[in-house]
C-alpha cells in the first residue's frame, strides 16, 4: 500500500493525515495546536508541523506530501532566508487603511478586472502597503515574500535559497498581485504596494513535482479553501466551511470580476476558479457567547435549538474580530432587540448561531448573482459539527443543507494532491465521494429573519 501525507497548516493548529493513495482511506492521523493572535513567528509553525507529524506516526512510510495553509498571509524573508518579521495572518486587520489607499490608487474596478479582488485588510498586497509606511525599517531587509505553506513547503524541501519558494495558483491568486486568468504575477501591483519589486515564489501546475533533497516527494500545496474542495471534491455544490472564518465557495469555469469586493476570483487547485466569499467572525463566535454565557458548546448547541426561531426578536451582529464581508475592520459586536421578556441565555445562544449564519447566507447570494452554478449547499468545518448550526442552517440560507460528517477536508485535499502528483496522472485520483455519506437537514425558513439581521448590520455601514 502506498501511503501520502496532507497537512493543513491552518490559524489555531496543524493538522496531517496519512491516507491510502489509491483509494484515499484515513490511515492515521495527527494534530498540533498554533499560537494565538494575529502574528505568528513561522517557526512555531514549523514545530507544529514536526509535532503533528510525529503524532501521525511519522513519514518513514509516506511517499507523498502536500501543504495547504491559510491564505493571504505575508511571511517576509532577507536575501539569506531569514524571516524579517513575525508573519501576519489573514486575519489580522491593521492594515485596513492600507487597503483603502491601495483601492483609491486604481479604483475598486480596476482591481476586480484586473486579479478578480478588491483589496482588503485580509490581502498580502496589503499588509505589504502597511509594512513599507509602518515599518521601513523591516521593509528595508526584505527580498522575498511568501504565503505559509510556501514556506513551509519550502522549508520541507531542505533548500536555503529564496530563489527555490513555489506556490500554486490557488494561493497565488488570493495576494492581490496575481492574475488567476494569464497564471502570471502582476509585479506592478506589487511595486505599488511595496515600492519595489521582491523575488516571489515560482507558481507551479497543479500536479507538479517539486525538487526536495530526499525521498519524499512534494506536491505544490495550496490555499486551505482550495484544499477543502478538492478534499470534498463536489461537483455543482457550494461549500460552506465554517472553521476561525466563515466562507462559501463554488467551482467556476470563469473568473468573477465583483467591483464591491464581496466575491473574490481566486482559483482552484485544478486549473479552474474557486469564486469565494469570506467573513471573518465564524467558530469563534460560538466560542466567545459559550464563555459569556459559562457554558460548553454541547450546552450552547442545546440551548439554541430550546429557543424558538428567531430569538424572539433578539439579533446579534458577530462582529467580534471587525468584519471582511462587509468590509467593517474596526466593527464591534452587537445585541439588538432585547427586552426584559427575552434576554435569556437560551435567545442569546440561538442569536449567536443565527447572526453568524445570517453573515454567511450572504456568500450563497453572491455566488448566485455571479453566475456561479450550484444546486446543493455541504457544511464543513468545526463550528458544522455543532448540531445547533447544522439544524438552524436552512432556516436563514432558504435551502436544505448536507452537513458532511467530521473530517479534516483540508488536509484531505491536500493528500488528494500528494496522491496526483506521484501518480503524475490527469486528473486527481477517484478517491470515493464522501458527500455519499452527507446528512440532510430540512427546516422552514424563518421569515424576516435575514431582513432583522441586515437591518442590525446596515446600523454600522451607516457610520
Amino acid at each position: 500500500m502506498t501511503l501520502v501525507a496532507g497537512v493543513d497548516s491552518s490559524t489555531q493548529s496543524c493538522k496531517v493525515v496519512i491516507r491510502d493513495a489509491d483509494s484515499g482511506r484515513l490511515v492515521r492521523d495527527g494534530r498540533s495546536p498554533h499560537p494565538e493572535g494575529t502574528e505568528v513567528d513561522p517557526e512555531f509553525w514549523w514545530q507544529a508541523l514536526h509535532r503533528a507529524i510525529d503524532a501521525a506516526g511519522g513519514l518513514d512510510d509516506v511517499a507523498s506530501l502536500s501543504v495547504a495553509g491559510q491564505q493571504h498571509g505575508m511571511v517576509c524573508l532577507d536575501d539569506k532566508g531569514r524571516v524579517v518579521r513575525p508573519a501576519l495572518l489573514w486575519n489580522d486587520t491593521r492594515s485596513a487603511q492600507a487597503a483603502r489607499e491601495l483601492t483609491g490608487d486604481l479604483g475598486a474596478h480596476a482591481w476586480a478586472k484586473t486579479v478578480g479582488l478588491v483589496p482588503v485588510a485580509s490581502f498580502t498586497v496589503s499588509k505589504l502597503r502597511w509594512l513599507a509606511e509602518h515599518e521601513p525599517a523591516h521593509a528595508a531587509r526584505v527580498a522575498a515574500v511568501c504565503l505559509p505553506h510556501d514556506w513551509l513547503t519550502w522549508r520541507l524541501s531542505g533548500s536555503t535559497s529564496i530563489e527555490d519558494l513555489s506556490t500554486d495558483r490557488s494561493d497565488a491568486s488570493g495576494t492581490g498581485y496575481f492574475d488567476p486568468r494569464s497564471d502570471e504575477y502582476r509585479r506592478d501591483l506589487l511595486t505599488l504596494a511595496f515600492g519595489r519589486d521582491l523575488i516571489l515564489p515560482t507558481v507551479r501546475r497543479p500536479s507538479e513535482r517539486l525538487a526536495s533533497d530526499g525521498r519524499l516527494v512534494l506536491g505544490p500545496g495550496g490555499g486551505d479553501n482550495a484544499a477543502a474542495q478538492l478534499g470534498v471534491m463536489a461537483e455543482n455544490a457550494a461549500i460552506v466551511s465554517l472553521g476561525t472564518s466563515g466562507t462559501v465557495f463554488a467551482r467556476s469555469d470563469t473568473m468573477p470580476m465583483d467591483a464591491t469586493g464581496i466575491v473574490a476570483g481566486f482559483a482552484d487547485m485544478t486549473g479552474r476558479y474557486l469564486p469565494l466569499v469570506c467573513t471573518l467572525n465564524a467558530a469563534r463566535v460560538l466560542d466567545a457567547v459559550a464563555t459569556l454565557l459559562g457554558v460548553s458548546l454541547t450546552q450552547l448547541s442545546d440551548l439554541a435549538l430550546s429557543a424558538d426561531a428567531g430569538s424572539q426578536g433578539v439579533t446579534m451582529v458577530p462582529y467580534l474580530e471587525g468584519e471582511r464581508t462587509p468590509n467593517l475592520p474596526d466593527a464591534t459586536a452587537a445585541l439588538h432587540g432585547l427586552t426584559l421578556s427575552n434576554t435569556t441565555p437560551a435567545n442569546v445562544a440561538r442569536a449567536a448561531v443565527e447572526g453568524m449564519l445570517s453573515g454567511v447566507s450572504a456568500g450563497l447570494d453572491a455566488l448566485t448573482e455571479f453566475n456561479c452554478p450550484w444546486d446543493r449547499v455541504l457544511l464543513i468545518g468545526g463550528a458544522a459539527q455543532s448540531e445547533a448550526v447544522r439544524s438552524i442552517a436552512p432556516s436563514v440560507f432558504g435551502v436544505s443543507v448536507e452537513a458532511l460528517p467530521p473530517g479534516d477536508y483540508v488536509a484531505a485535499g491536500a493528500a488528494r494532491q500528494a496522491a496526483w502528483v506521484l501518480a503524475a496522472s490527469v486528473d486527481p485520483p477517484n478517491w470515493t465521494d464522501c458527500v455519499e455519506t452527507a446528512h440532510r437537514y430540512d427546516t422552514p425558513v424563518t421569515a424576516g429573519l435575514r431582513e432583522r439581521y441586515l437591518q442590525a448590520s446596515q446600523r454600522f455601514l451607516a457610520r
